[in-house]
Protein backbone atom coordinates (compact mmCIF):
# COMPACT_ATOMS: atom_id res chain seq x y z
CA UNK A 1 0.00 0.00 0.00
CA UNK A 2 1.53 3.30 -1.03
CA UNK A 3 1.82 6.19 1.41
CA UNK A 4 -0.32 8.41 -0.86
CA UNK A 5 -3.24 6.02 -0.56
CA UNK A 6 -2.63 5.54 3.14
CA UNK A 7 -3.13 9.24 3.83
CA UNK A 8 -6.80 9.14 2.87
CA UNK A 9 -9.32 8.12 5.50
CA UNK A 10 -11.42 5.21 4.19
CA UNK A 11 -14.93 6.08 3.17
CA UNK A 12 -16.28 3.35 5.44
CA UNK A 13 -15.40 5.53 8.43
CA UNK A 14 -17.30 8.62 7.37
CA UNK A 15 -19.69 9.83 10.07
CA UNK A 16 -18.41 7.42 12.70
CA UNK A 17 -17.28 8.60 16.12
CA UNK A 18 -13.54 7.92 16.37
CA UNK A 19 -12.88 10.07 19.45
CA UNK A 20 -14.24 9.92 22.97
CA UNK A 21 -16.97 12.40 23.77
CA UNK A 22 -16.38 15.23 26.27
CA UNK A 23 -18.42 13.37 28.89
CA UNK A 24 -15.59 10.86 29.23
CA UNK A 25 -13.71 13.49 31.20
CA UNK A 26 -16.20 13.06 34.02
CA UNK A 27 -15.66 9.30 34.04
CA UNK A 28 -11.91 9.82 34.13
CA UNK A 29 -12.09 12.20 37.09
CA UNK A 30 -14.60 10.03 38.96
CA UNK A 31 -12.59 6.84 38.49
CA UNK A 32 -9.33 8.47 39.56
CA UNK A 33 -11.01 10.14 42.53
CA UNK A 34 -12.63 6.94 43.75
CA UNK A 35 -9.38 5.06 43.20
CA UNK A 36 -7.19 7.45 45.18
CA UNK A 37 -9.68 7.74 48.03
CA UNK A 38 -10.15 3.96 48.25
CA UNK A 39 -6.39 3.35 48.33
CA UNK A 40 -6.01 5.97 51.06
CA UNK A 41 -8.77 4.37 53.10
CA UNK A 42 -7.28 0.91 52.66
CA UNK A 43 -3.93 2.08 54.03
CA UNK A 44 -5.74 3.69 56.97
CA UNK A 45 -7.69 0.47 57.53
CA UNK A 46 -4.49 -1.59 57.73
CA UNK A 47 -2.70 0.89 59.95
CA UNK A 48 -5.61 1.54 62.33
CA UNK A 49 -6.97 -2.00 62.46
CA UNK A 50 -10.32 -1.39 60.78
CA UNK A 51 -12.30 -4.55 59.92
CA UNK A 52 -10.01 -6.42 62.32
CA UNK A 53 -7.15 -6.10 59.82
CA UNK A 54 -3.46 -6.01 60.59
CA UNK A 55 -0.68 -4.29 58.69
CA UNK A 56 0.37 -7.68 57.34
CA UNK A 57 -3.16 -8.18 55.99
CA UNK A 58 -2.91 -4.80 54.27
CA UNK A 59 0.33 -5.55 52.44
CA UNK A 60 -0.71 -9.07 51.50
CA UNK A 61 -3.94 -7.69 50.06
CA UNK A 62 -2.03 -4.87 48.37
CA UNK A 63 0.32 -7.33 46.67
CA UNK A 64 -2.52 -9.64 45.67
CA UNK A 65 -4.59 -6.86 44.11
CA UNK A 66 -1.53 -5.36 42.44
CA UNK A 67 -0.80 -8.69 40.77
CA UNK A 68 -4.40 -8.87 39.55
CA UNK A 69 -4.40 -5.30 38.20
CA UNK A 70 -0.99 -5.84 36.59
CA UNK A 71 -2.35 -8.83 34.68
CA UNK A 72 -4.82 -6.64 32.77
CA UNK A 73 -2.34 -4.40 30.88
CA UNK A 74 0.09 -7.30 30.50
CA UNK A 75 -2.63 -9.38 28.85
CA UNK A 76 -3.45 -6.51 26.50
CA UNK A 77 0.23 -6.05 25.65
CA UNK A 78 0.31 -9.73 24.73
CA UNK A 79 -2.73 -9.21 22.50
CA UNK A 80 -1.10 -6.21 20.78
CA UNK A 81 2.26 -7.73 19.94
CA UNK A 82 0.78 -11.09 18.93
CA UNK A 83 -1.30 -9.27 16.29
CA UNK A 84 1.83 -7.73 14.81
CA UNK A 85 3.76 -10.98 15.14
CA UNK A 86 1.15 -12.83 13.10
CA UNK A 87 0.45 -9.81 10.82
CA UNK A 88 -3.25 -10.12 11.65
CA UNK A 89 -5.65 -7.83 9.84
CA UNK A 90 -8.92 -8.69 11.58
CA UNK A 91 -7.93 -6.99 14.85
CA UNK A 92 -7.10 -3.45 13.65
CA UNK A 93 -10.42 -2.00 14.85
CA UNK A 94 -10.04 -3.45 18.36
CA UNK A 95 -6.32 -2.88 18.71
CA UNK A 96 -6.37 0.74 19.91
CA UNK A 97 -8.35 -0.08 23.09
CA UNK A 98 -5.85 -2.87 23.76
CA UNK A 99 -2.95 -0.46 23.20
CA UNK A 100 -4.50 2.08 25.57
CA UNK A 101 -4.97 -0.52 28.33
CA UNK A 102 -1.44 -1.85 27.80
CA UNK A 103 -0.07 1.69 28.01
CA UNK A 104 -0.87 1.61 31.74
CA UNK A 105 2.39 -0.31 32.08
CA UNK A 106 4.20 3.03 31.80
CA UNK A 107 2.99 4.15 35.24
CA UNK A 108 1.83 1.01 37.05
CA UNK A 109 5.15 0.75 38.90
CA UNK A 110 3.82 3.53 41.17
CA UNK A 111 1.43 1.02 42.76
CA UNK A 112 4.42 -1.16 43.63
CA UNK A 113 6.16 1.57 45.64
CA UNK A 114 4.47 0.54 48.93
CA UNK A 115 6.21 -2.83 48.55
CA UNK A 116 9.51 -0.93 48.21
CA UNK A 117 8.66 0.91 51.43
CA UNK A 118 8.06 -2.45 53.09
CA UNK A 119 11.63 -3.48 52.30
CA UNK A 120 13.04 -0.09 53.25
CA UNK A 121 11.30 -0.16 56.65
CA UNK A 122 12.55 -3.66 57.42
CA UNK A 123 9.07 -5.22 57.41
CA UNK A 124 9.34 -7.18 54.17
CA UNK A 125 9.59 -10.45 56.10
CA UNK A 126 5.90 -10.19 57.02
CA UNK A 127 5.05 -10.78 53.35
CA UNK A 128 8.20 -12.30 51.84
CA UNK A 129 9.61 -14.77 54.42
CA UNK A 130 12.96 -15.01 52.63
CA UNK A 131 13.57 -11.30 53.25
CA UNK A 132 14.00 -11.98 57.01
CA UNK A 133 16.15 -15.09 57.06
CA UNK A 134 16.99 -14.82 60.77
CA UNK A 135 13.34 -14.99 61.80
CA UNK A 136 12.77 -17.82 59.33
CA UNK A 137 15.67 -19.78 60.89
CA UNK A 138 14.19 -19.31 64.35
CA UNK A 139 10.61 -20.24 63.50
CA UNK A 140 10.97 -22.64 60.58
CA UNK A 141 14.52 -24.09 60.45
CA UNK A 142 13.69 -26.77 57.87
CA UNK A 143 12.22 -24.21 55.49
CA UNK A 144 15.13 -21.85 56.17
CA UNK A 145 17.58 -24.59 55.16
CA UNK A 146 15.99 -24.76 51.70
CA UNK A 147 15.77 -20.98 51.38
CA UNK A 148 19.46 -20.60 52.23
CA UNK A 149 20.27 -22.58 49.09
CA UNK A 150 18.41 -19.91 47.08
CA UNK A 151 19.94 -16.86 48.72
CA UNK A 152 21.96 -15.93 45.63
CA UNK A 153 18.65 -15.30 43.88
CA UNK A 154 16.34 -14.47 46.81
CA UNK A 155 18.01 -11.42 48.31
CA UNK A 156 16.65 -7.85 48.47
CA UNK A 157 19.27 -6.23 46.23
CA UNK A 158 18.84 -8.65 43.34
CA UNK A 159 15.08 -8.67 43.91
CA UNK A 160 14.87 -4.92 43.24
CA UNK A 161 17.28 -5.03 40.32
CA UNK A 162 15.00 -7.58 38.67
CA UNK A 163 11.84 -5.65 39.56
CA UNK A 164 13.27 -2.48 38.01
CA UNK A 165 14.14 -4.39 34.84
CA UNK A 166 10.60 -5.80 34.58
CA UNK A 167 8.93 -2.40 34.93
CA UNK A 168 11.33 -0.70 32.51
CA UNK A 169 10.91 -3.40 29.87
CA UNK A 170 7.12 -3.39 30.15
CA UNK A 171 6.93 0.42 30.03
CA UNK A 172 9.22 0.64 27.00
CA UNK A 173 7.37 -2.08 25.08
CA UNK A 174 3.88 -0.73 25.83
CA UNK A 175 4.91 2.83 25.01
CA UNK A 176 6.61 1.75 21.79
CA UNK A 177 3.58 -0.03 20.33
CA UNK A 178 1.18 2.70 21.42
CA UNK A 179 3.28 5.56 20.05
CA UNK A 180 4.08 3.80 16.78
CA UNK A 181 0.42 2.99 16.26
CA UNK A 182 -0.56 6.62 16.87
CA UNK A 183 2.11 7.82 14.43
CA UNK A 184 0.85 5.34 11.85
CA UNK A 185 -2.67 6.68 12.33
CA UNK A 186 -1.52 10.28 11.81
CA UNK A 187 0.88 9.82 8.90
CA UNK A 188 -0.06 6.58 7.17
CA UNK A 189 3.64 5.74 6.88
CA UNK A 190 3.73 1.96 6.50
CA UNK A 191 7.26 1.84 7.92
CA UNK A 192 5.69 2.10 11.37
CA UNK A 193 3.81 -1.12 10.71
CA UNK A 194 7.02 -2.83 9.64
CA UNK A 195 8.82 -1.58 12.74
CA UNK A 196 6.11 -2.99 15.00
CA UNK A 197 6.20 -6.32 13.18
CA UNK A 198 9.97 -6.60 13.64
CA UNK A 199 9.82 -5.53 17.28
CA UNK A 200 7.13 -8.09 18.07
CA UNK A 201 9.61 -10.99 17.80
CA UNK A 202 11.90 -9.55 20.47
CA UNK A 203 8.87 -8.48 22.49
CA UNK A 204 7.58 -12.05 22.62
CA UNK A 205 10.85 -13.23 24.18
CA UNK A 206 11.10 -10.35 26.65
CA UNK A 207 7.44 -10.71 27.60
CA UNK A 208 7.78 -14.40 28.33
CA UNK A 209 10.91 -13.94 30.44
CA UNK A 210 9.70 -10.96 32.45
CA UNK A 211 6.24 -12.36 33.19
CA UNK A 212 7.75 -15.68 34.27
CA UNK A 213 10.38 -14.24 36.58
CA UNK A 214 8.02 -11.60 37.98
CA UNK A 215 5.64 -14.44 38.91
CA UNK A 216 8.54 -16.27 40.59
CA UNK A 217 9.59 -13.16 42.51
CA UNK A 218 6.24 -11.69 43.55
CA UNK A 219 4.06 -14.77 44.05
CA UNK A 220 5.99 -18.03 44.14
CA UNK A 221 8.58 -16.63 46.58
CA UNK A 222 5.81 -16.04 49.14
CA UNK A 223 6.33 -19.75 49.87
CA UNK A 224 10.12 -19.68 49.33
CA UNK A 225 10.69 -23.40 49.95
CA UNK A 226 8.26 -24.27 47.15
CA UNK A 227 9.10 -24.34 43.46
CA UNK A 228 7.38 -25.12 40.18
CA UNK A 229 8.82 -24.72 36.70
CA UNK A 230 5.27 -24.36 35.33
CA UNK A 231 4.32 -21.46 37.57
CA UNK A 232 5.38 -18.82 35.02
CA UNK A 233 3.10 -20.32 32.37
CA UNK A 234 0.25 -20.42 34.87
CA UNK A 235 0.84 -16.72 35.60
CA UNK A 236 0.74 -16.02 31.87
CA UNK A 237 -2.70 -17.64 31.73
CA UNK A 238 -3.82 -15.16 34.38
CA UNK A 239 -2.55 -12.27 32.24
CA UNK A 240 -4.38 -13.58 29.19
CA UNK A 241 -7.62 -14.13 31.12
CA UNK A 242 -7.68 -10.67 32.71
CA UNK A 243 -6.39 -8.86 29.63
CA UNK A 244 -8.81 -10.35 27.12
CA UNK A 245 -11.78 -9.97 29.48
CA UNK A 246 -10.92 -6.29 30.09
CA UNK A 247 -10.48 -5.68 26.35
CA UNK A 248 -13.91 -7.16 25.62
CA UNK A 249 -15.52 -4.97 28.28
CA UNK A 250 -13.74 -1.88 26.96
CA UNK A 251 -14.94 -2.50 23.39
CA UNK A 252 -18.50 -3.22 24.49
CA UNK A 253 -18.57 -0.08 26.64
CA UNK A 254 -17.20 2.10 23.84
CA UNK A 255 -19.88 0.88 21.46
CA UNK A 256 -22.60 1.28 24.08
CA UNK A 257 -21.68 4.98 24.28
CA UNK A 258 -21.84 5.39 20.50
CA UNK A 259 -18.17 4.98 19.63
CA UNK A 260 -16.72 2.68 16.97
CA UNK A 261 -20.23 1.69 15.90
CA UNK A 262 -19.89 -0.27 12.67
CA UNK A 263 -16.14 -0.69 13.17
CA UNK A 264 -16.45 -3.52 15.69
CA UNK A 265 -19.07 -6.16 14.97
CA UNK A 266 -20.03 -9.71 15.83
CA UNK A 267 -17.12 -11.06 13.81
CA UNK A 268 -14.60 -9.23 16.00
CA UNK A 269 -16.39 -10.18 19.21
CA UNK A 270 -16.39 -13.80 18.13
CA UNK A 271 -12.61 -13.78 17.77
CA UNK A 272 -12.14 -11.93 21.06
CA UNK A 273 -14.36 -14.57 22.63
CA UNK A 274 -12.18 -17.27 21.10
CA UNK A 275 -9.10 -15.72 22.70
CA UNK A 276 -10.82 -15.62 26.10
CA UNK A 277 -12.09 -19.16 25.66
CA UNK A 278 -8.74 -20.58 24.56
CA UNK A 279 -6.41 -18.88 27.03
CA UNK A 280 -8.71 -18.07 29.95
CA UNK A 281 -10.39 -21.45 30.16
CA UNK A 282 -8.84 -24.27 28.13
CA UNK A 283 -5.15 -23.39 28.43
CA UNK A 284 -5.59 -22.27 32.05
CA UNK A 285 -7.19 -25.61 32.96
CA UNK A 286 -4.54 -27.56 31.06
CA UNK A 287 -1.62 -25.81 32.77
CA UNK A 288 -3.30 -25.86 36.18
CA UNK A 289 -4.01 -29.58 35.96
CA UNK A 290 -0.56 -30.38 34.60
CA UNK A 291 1.14 -28.53 37.45
CA UNK A 292 -1.07 -30.19 40.06
CA UNK A 293 -0.81 -33.69 38.58
CA UNK A 294 2.98 -33.70 38.26
CA UNK A 295 3.58 -32.34 41.77
CA UNK A 296 0.98 -34.61 43.37
CA UNK A 297 2.30 -37.68 41.56
CA UNK A 298 5.92 -36.98 42.60
CA UNK A 299 4.72 -36.60 46.22
CA UNK A 300 7.71 -34.54 47.40
CA UNK A 301 6.77 -32.82 50.69
CA UNK A 302 8.42 -29.50 49.75
CA UNK A 303 6.20 -29.36 46.66
CA UNK A 304 2.91 -30.92 47.75
CA UNK A 305 2.67 -28.66 50.81
CA UNK A 306 1.77 -25.70 48.61
CA UNK A 307 -1.30 -27.51 47.29
CA UNK A 308 -2.17 -28.99 50.67
CA UNK A 309 -2.48 -25.49 52.12
CA UNK A 310 -5.10 -24.78 49.46
CA UNK A 311 -7.13 -27.85 50.36
CA UNK A 312 -7.48 -27.30 54.11
CA UNK A 313 -10.41 -25.55 55.76
CA UNK A 314 -12.26 -22.96 53.73
CA UNK A 315 -9.57 -22.99 51.03
CA UNK A 316 -11.01 -26.26 49.73
CA UNK A 317 -14.14 -24.36 48.72
CA UNK A 318 -12.08 -21.74 46.90
CA UNK A 319 -10.19 -24.46 44.99
CA UNK A 320 -13.48 -26.07 43.98
CA UNK A 321 -14.96 -22.70 43.02
CA UNK A 322 -12.00 -22.04 40.71
CA UNK A 323 -12.41 -25.39 39.00
CA UNK A 324 -16.06 -24.76 38.21
CA UNK A 325 -16.07 -20.97 37.91
CA UNK A 326 -12.87 -20.50 35.97
CA UNK A 327 -13.36 -23.48 33.67
CA UNK A 328 -16.53 -25.58 33.72
CA UNK A 329 -19.21 -22.86 33.72
CA UNK A 330 -17.61 -20.47 31.17
CA UNK A 331 -16.49 -23.43 29.03
CA UNK A 332 -20.07 -24.61 28.66
CA UNK A 333 -21.35 -21.06 28.24
CA UNK A 334 -18.90 -19.94 25.55
CA UNK A 335 -18.23 -23.11 23.62
CA UNK A 336 -20.96 -22.24 21.11
CA UNK A 337 -20.60 -19.63 18.41
CA UNK A 338 -23.58 -17.41 19.16
CA UNK A 339 -22.71 -16.32 22.74
CA UNK A 340 -19.37 -14.99 21.48
CA UNK A 341 -21.14 -12.92 18.82
CA UNK A 342 -23.57 -11.31 21.26
CA UNK A 343 -21.82 -8.34 22.95
CA UNK A 344 -24.03 -8.39 26.05
CA UNK A 345 -23.60 -12.10 26.69
CA UNK A 346 -19.89 -11.94 25.95
CA UNK A 347 -19.51 -8.95 28.29
CA UNK A 348 -21.30 -10.87 31.05
CA UNK A 349 -18.84 -13.74 30.68
CA UNK A 350 -15.96 -11.25 30.60
CA UNK A 351 -17.08 -9.85 33.97
CA UNK A 352 -17.40 -13.42 35.26
CA UNK A 353 -13.86 -14.27 34.09
CA UNK A 354 -12.41 -11.09 35.61
CA UNK A 355 -13.99 -12.01 38.94
CA UNK A 356 -12.46 -15.48 38.85
CA UNK A 357 -9.13 -14.12 37.63
CA UNK A 358 -9.13 -12.03 40.81
CA UNK A 359 -10.07 -15.07 42.90
CA UNK A 360 -7.34 -17.09 41.20
CA UNK A 361 -4.76 -14.45 42.16
CA UNK A 362 -6.14 -14.47 45.71
CA UNK A 363 -5.72 -18.26 45.75
CA UNK A 364 -2.10 -17.89 44.64
CA UNK A 365 -1.06 -15.15 47.06
CA UNK A 366 -3.05 -15.33 50.29
CA UNK A 367 -2.82 -18.89 51.73
CA UNK A 368 -0.11 -19.62 54.30
CA UNK A 369 1.79 -22.89 53.87
CA UNK A 370 2.27 -24.52 57.33
CA UNK A 371 5.90 -25.40 58.00
CA UNK A 372 5.10 -28.69 59.78
CA UNK A 373 3.23 -30.46 56.96
CA UNK A 374 6.09 -32.91 56.44
CA UNK A 375 5.74 -34.13 60.04
CA UNK A 376 2.28 -35.64 59.52
CA UNK A 377 2.11 -39.33 58.72
CA UNK A 378 -1.22 -39.07 56.88
CA UNK A 379 -3.14 -36.48 54.94
CA UNK A 380 -6.12 -36.88 57.29
CA UNK A 381 -4.05 -35.79 60.29
CA UNK A 382 -2.91 -32.61 58.57
CA UNK A 383 -6.42 -31.89 57.29
CA UNK A 384 -7.83 -32.30 60.79
CA UNK A 385 -5.32 -29.94 62.37
CA UNK A 386 -5.82 -27.22 59.79
CA UNK A 387 -9.56 -27.69 59.27
CA UNK A 388 -10.12 -24.24 60.72
CA UNK A 389 -8.08 -22.38 58.10
CA UNK A 390 -9.93 -19.24 56.94
CA UNK A 391 -9.73 -17.47 53.59
CA UNK A 392 -10.63 -14.01 54.95
CA UNK A 393 -12.52 -13.33 51.73
CA UNK A 394 -15.14 -11.53 53.80
CA UNK A 395 -12.66 -8.86 54.90
CA UNK A 396 -13.71 -5.54 53.26
CA UNK A 397 -10.04 -4.53 53.09
CA UNK A 398 -9.56 -6.86 50.10
CA UNK A 399 -12.22 -5.07 48.09
CA UNK A 400 -11.22 -1.59 49.21
CA UNK A 401 -7.75 -2.12 47.75
CA UNK A 402 -9.29 -3.68 44.62
CA UNK A 403 -11.64 -0.72 44.07
CA UNK A 404 -8.76 1.68 44.56
CA UNK A 405 -6.42 0.07 42.06
CA UNK A 406 -9.18 -0.68 39.56
CA UNK A 407 -10.39 2.93 39.75
CA UNK A 408 -6.92 4.28 39.00
CA UNK A 409 -6.50 1.82 36.11
CA UNK A 410 -9.86 2.78 34.57
CA UNK A 411 -9.18 6.50 35.01
CA UNK A 412 -5.77 6.32 33.36
CA UNK A 413 -7.11 4.19 30.51
CA UNK A 414 -9.85 6.73 29.81
CA UNK A 415 -7.21 9.49 29.92
CA UNK A 416 -5.17 7.70 27.25
CA UNK A 417 -8.22 7.08 25.05
CA UNK A 418 -9.36 10.71 25.36
CA UNK A 419 -6.07 12.00 24.03
CA UNK A 420 -5.97 9.82 20.92
CA UNK A 421 -8.30 8.52 18.18
CA UNK A 422 -10.04 5.26 19.02
CA UNK A 423 -8.94 3.79 15.71
CA UNK A 424 -5.70 3.69 13.74
CA UNK A 425 -7.35 5.26 10.68
CA UNK A 426 -4.46 4.77 8.25
CA UNK A 427 -3.41 1.27 9.17
CA UNK A 428 -2.77 -0.62 5.90
CA UNK A 429 -4.93 -3.51 7.12
CA UNK A 430 -7.87 -1.40 8.30
CA UNK A 431 -10.09 -2.28 5.33
CA UNK A 432 -9.42 -5.95 5.96
CA UNK A 433 -10.61 -5.50 9.54
CA UNK A 434 -13.73 -3.54 8.54
CA UNK A 435 -14.71 -6.27 6.09
CA UNK A 436 -13.65 -9.16 8.32
CA UNK A 437 -15.86 -12.26 8.37
CA UNK A 438 -15.30 -15.51 10.23
CA UNK A 439 -15.29 -18.60 8.06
Amino acid sequence: MSSSHAHSVPADLSGRSLNLSASAGGLQAAALGVGVVALGLSIAAGKLGWFGSTETDLWRSWLQNFMFILQIPLGCLFFVFIQHLTRAGWSVTVRRPAEAIANNLTWIWVLFLPIAWLFWSGKAGTVFPWADLETLRSNHPEEAYIVEKKVAYLNPSFFWIRATCYFVIWAVLASFFFRQSCRLGRTGNVSYTLQMQKASTVTAILFGLTVTFAAFDWMMSLAPAWFSTMFGVYAFCGCATAGFAALILCCVRLQATGHLVGCINGEHYQDLGKFLFAFGMVFWAYIGFSQYMLIWYANIPEETGWFLARQFGDWAWVSAALLFGHFVVPFVGLISRWPKRNPKILAAFAVWMLAFAWLDTYWLVMPHVPADLATFSTYAEAAEKYAGEKTHLSNPLNYLVLIGMLGVLVGMTVKTLRGNPLLCERDPRLQQSLRFENI
